[in-house]
């Protein structure tokens, strides 16, 4: 190693060991400047191996390997970009006439070339490969994956021992899977400290994901010169042949470990674990070998995080339905302190963890291993200054308890859970100390050598170093368990409150009220599928066909999409009647008569999000229970801009259902009552009378404005209207699609075809497009999702505007805000597609009754002050 000070146990977490100034002796090395034209510096069996006839440094590199090979090596490298992975060449004619493998790579202004003895047909290892990520594909549990790989990976490469060693939050690391001669005793479950594995280690399984070790007992192969012309040594951070620490030979060693490789396992950018292959002799793997190793390390990687995620939503999931069972359960009884006590062992289950304990109004109950129930108490007190309105969590209980220290061997790590916005009630899990679990399981009779450091560098020493760096110590909580401790705490909370807080005085604070919004979405998805669930069971009139009630029946879910979307987008305020409209749409037909009548209100966002959640609760209320639930019913909704400037509004139903007080106030009913009075400082009142329910409601002068300009009375067009279309015209067409959601692209591809008309491409990005277009004949016509994941269309639309292709806008929104500001006047067709309206619209475009660049008639909603039906 190229190093000022010699390197031992006291600075080997600093040694720089990507300029060791050696290779392995399995190959040798050429570099060149970063041109590959000069030779710069070589390793010095370099000419033995590939046969020159003197010191290749100095010359140049055609004339050193051939100028058919030193084209091959230029090629090479023009496809490794700086400071990224080797190229890679196989079977190529060396100087002597023998056969190489071949690496070459760029990095810090070297050309670095690595020539290893052809010992295989690349074929053959591929092939392997593919064969054994077939036998993984499809494993679907974390633990059979690593089990399956390390057998397959022993049986493919033939080394003595195969473990998968994962990392903890802290950088030491645990063996979780490990296949091996049956004579060998096993590290499977051990664990071992972070400074087995330095950083600047760790960085490099990051640059270089495979790492051999032919021969632990190799002599390194100097590079020369060390130092080039300015004085810097060759960065070997991404070459196969860089020499090893002598630390880490000596480990292997004493562990009677010949040769060594490791595939690095890469989750989200992070070194989550390592392959790690042992034989108890000298082993080389060809380059075909570590190349399919290589790939099996990139697939597992791959599965590894899916399934991590996978198992991820499925805690969530349960998560979530034990949750929902309580809260389901919570509202039938009255004791709830009774019932949260009961269900203690549910609770357990939602975190892993080795006890819990819940203090609950003065009262302790506990299930698993915990403290001292004094102890408890003490630590509850403590929860009081931690966890006011949210969790708090630590692996480290005693160095912030120092009491705790008495019963580390119980509980040293600790997650609080608040059940209340007051301080005072919790639920604790807790974790024992990690080494309590946990003993060395090798031989205990084996013994091993040791080399010059002692027996610092065994397996045994690192493990007993390991349990002395996480004495007093639980296993971490992760991200995840806190987010779930998180989930547990929302719902726990709304619980208590309902049951034995009040209301009021909890609404006061901000996270209260986030409680409240997510309680109404949830509320609001239950609505909209009870009113999909009506329409869908409605019964057909009298000779209605099932072509037109699917048809009917897509226009009303679409008029709630677009309902649903007008809230949802309620941030930046909107208009009294846009709200209304898209609220009342759903409930519109022949059957009940519906008036709104006012001059035109901007409520600001704050308004605009309240109103929406009073409104949306009227209207389903109406539709479910009064006027708009029969036939002959009315509504009518008047407000009006009082000499305060206030806005005050009258909902009032008649001609339905005798209306009747409900029975006990449900969250809505809350809602409805107390929402405008609490966030915006106005009045509600709503009366119960026998001939319909009448409500009146006052928004204060500070949250709403009267707007001047007057909208033009129109329907809008979130239902569109089927309209005669010339098919002949339609027919043939050719029509280009850019849509970023493959199932609605598919949907639309279907209409478009069934019409007749010749899809050209589907894409999803704008570069893509773009491609296309520029070297294909130009469509009839383009649709255009405005919205393309993390771009828009803006520039595709640009595109067909210069060569004057008409196009659509698509968009799931109920309003022209996602549409880019020059093309506000092109036409639009909403999401969920209609069939009639996406081809009427078609039609109107290619007959050209839509001009590009024009006003569309039917596109976007217009302002109707007044309506009846």
């Amino acid at each position: 190693m190229n190093s000022p000070e010699k390197t031992d146990l006291t600075n080997c977490d600093v040694e720089p060991i990507h300029i060791p100034g050696n290779i392995q002796p399995h190959g040798c090395l050429l570099a060149c400047d970063e041109t590959a034209t000069e030779i710069v510096r070589c390793s010095e069996n370099a000419p033995s191996m590939l046969g020159l006839d003197g010191p290749p440094i100095g010359r140049e590199l055609n004339a050193v390997v051939g100028r058919e090979l030193s084209h091959s090596i230029r090629n090479a490298l023009t496809r490794s970009r700086d400071g990224g992975g080797s190229s890679l060449l196989f079977g190529m004619a060396g100087p002597n006439g023998g056969r190489f493998d071949i690496a070459v790579h760029r990095f810090k202004g070297a050309a670095i070339m690595e020539f290893e003895p052809a010992e295989h047909d690349v074929a053959e290892p591929l092939e392997l490969s593919r064969t054994m990520l077939g036998r993984i594909a499809s494993i679907a549990s974390t633990e059979k994956l690593v089990a399956n790989s390390v057998r397959l990976l022993q049986a493919m490469l033939d080394y003595d021992r195969v473990m998968i060693y994962q990392f903890e939050p802290d950088g030491s690391g645990q063996v979780i899977g490990e296949a091996k001669r049956t004579h060998l005793e096993s590290f499977m479950g051990q664990y071992f400290p972070a400074t087995d594995i330095p950083q600047q280690a760790r960085e490099l399984y990051i640059k270089n994901p495979i790492r051999i070790i032919s021969d632990a007992n190799f002599k390194p192969i100097p590079v020369v010169p060390v130092l080039n012309e300015s004085g810097e040594p060759l960065d070997l951070s991404f070459a196969h042949l860089r020499s090893v620490s002598p630390i880490h030979c000596e480990y292997l060693r004493n562990m009677g470990v010949g040769a060594s490789m490791s595939i690095s396992i890469i989750i989200d950018g992070e070194l989550w674990g390592l392959v790690a292959c042992h034989h108890y002799g000298p082993r080389t793997l060809s380059m075909a070998e570590r190349v399919a190793a290589e790939l099996f390390g990139e697939f597992l990687s791959l599965h590894l995080n899916a399934l991590r995620h996978k198992q991820s939503l499925d805690a969530a999931a349960a998560a979530r339905s034990a949750l929902d069972g309580l809260l389901q359960q919570a509202v039938h009884v009255e004791d709830i302190n009774g019932l949260l006590r009961s269900r203690l062992s549910e609770f357990a289950r939602l975190i892993p963890a080795d006890g819990v304990a819940m203090w609950l109004d003065g009262k302790l109950t506990v299930t698993g291993t915990t403290p001292p129930e004094s102890a408890i108490v003490d630590l509850a007190r403590f929860a009081t200054t931690v966890a006011e309105g949210h969790i708090w969590a630590t692996h480290k209980l005693s160095d912030i308890v120092p009491d705790a220290e008495a019963y580390s061997d119980l509980a040293s790590g600790m997650m609080v859970v608040p059940l209340s916005q007051r301080p005072g009630d919790y639920v604790m899990y807790f974790r024992r100390e990690v080494v309590q679990t946990l003993n060395w399981a090798g031989n205990p009779e084996k013994t091993y050598e040791v080399g010059p450091h002692g027996d610092r560098l065994t397996p045994r020493k690192s493990f007993a170093i390991w349990k002395e760096t996480v004495r007093r110590q639980s296993k971490p909580w992760t991200e995840e368990e806190r987010q779930f401790g998180e989930a547990a705490r929302a719902a726990l909370v709304g619980v208590i409150l309902e049951h034995s807080e009040l209301l009021a005085d909890e609404r006061s604070k901000a996270e209260v009220r986030q409680r409240m919004l997510n309680q109404e979405l949830n509320h609001r998805v239950k609505n909209i599928l009870a009113v999909i669930k009506s329409l869908v069971t409605h019964p057909t009139g009298d000779g209605e066909t099932l072509e037109t009630y699917v048809e009917a029946l897509r226009g009303r879910i679409q008029a709630l999409s677009l309902a649903h979307d007008q809230v949802i987008r309620g941030d930046g305020g909107g208009g009294l009647i846009d709200l209304l409209e898209a609220e009342l749409l759903p409930y519109r037909s022949e059957k009940n008569t519906i008036k709104l009548e006012g001059p035109n209100v901007w409520m600001d966002a704050r308004s605009f999000s309240i109103m929406a959640l009073v409104l949306h609760e009227l209207s389903t209320n109406a539709a479910k229970y009064g006027a708009l639930s029969q036939p002959g019913g009315h509504l009518d909704v008047v407000w009006k801009i009082d000499d305060a400037g206030a806005c005050d509004i009258k909902w009032t139903e008649s001609g339905g259902p005798a209306v009747e007080p409900p029975s006990r106030e449900g969250f809505g009913t809350v809602l409805i009552n107390r929402s405008i009075p609490f966030d915006l400082g106005g009045e509600s009142n709503v009366a119960y009378e026998s001939d319909g329910l009448k409500a009146a409601f006052r928004v204060p002068s500070r949250h709403v404005s009267l707007r001047t300009a007057a909208r033009a009375p129109s329907q809008p067009s979130s239902i569109e209207q089927p309209g005669e279309r010339n098919q002949q015209l339609l027919s043939g067409r050719r029509v280009l699609i850019v849509e970023d959601q493959m199932l609605i692209a598919l949907e639309l591809e279907q209409i478009l075809e069934a019409a007749g008309i010749h899809v050209v491409a589907t894409f999803g990005s704008p570069r893509e497009t773009l491609a296309f277009l520029s070297a294909n004949p130009l469509p009839d016509a383009a649709i255009l999702d405005v919205n393309l994941g993390d771009s828009t269309s803006e520039e595709i639309a640009v595109f067909l505007v210069e060569n004057k292709v008409p196009f659509l806008f698509a968009t799931g929104y109920f309003d022209s805000s996602a549409i880019p500001q020059p093309f506000n006047d092109v036409p639009i067709v909403r999401k969920p597609y209609s069939e009639e309206a996406i081809l009427s619209k078609l039609d109107k475009l290619l007959s050209g009754k839509l001009p590009q660049g024009g006003p569309d008639p039917d596109g976007l909603p217009g302002q109707p002050l007044a309506y009846g039906r």
